[in-house]
């Protein structure tokens, strides 16, 4: 992996660093999309919350939204997501294969 790698790495693993947006990754992998009143009603944390929670997750780029008058709509951002699953799984599987440790 090279350092740039390792920053997009540790961008996505601080969006996921907080139980309820790994939370709301899961609703969202279960649907196309979702609108955010549905992601409120089903997690039961205040607004300001869990909007605070989608800026996070849609910084990353985990996540992507777009505004449809009066309401906004989200759903996995798939082109993410899935160097998401490359980066992680390349990160476990470099570690794996070094199988050095100094602990016994």
């Amino acid at each position: 992996m090279q350092k740039e790698d390792f920053e997009i790495l540790a961008r996505y693993a601080k969006a996921m660093a907080h139980p309820t947006r790994v939370e709301i990754l899961n609703f969202l992998a279960e649907r196309e999309q979702c609108y955010f009143g549905t992601i409120n009603d089903e997690l039961p944390i205040a607004k300001a919350t869990v909007s605070q929670h989608l800026k996070e997750l849609k910084n990353s780029g985990l996540i992507q939204g777009e505004i449809e008058p009066p309401k906004v709509k989200y759903c996995i951002n798939k082109e993410e997501w899935l160097k998401a699953k490359e980066l992680f799984c390349a990160f476990f599987s470099d570690i794996e294969e070094k199988k050095q440790c100094c602990c016994k």
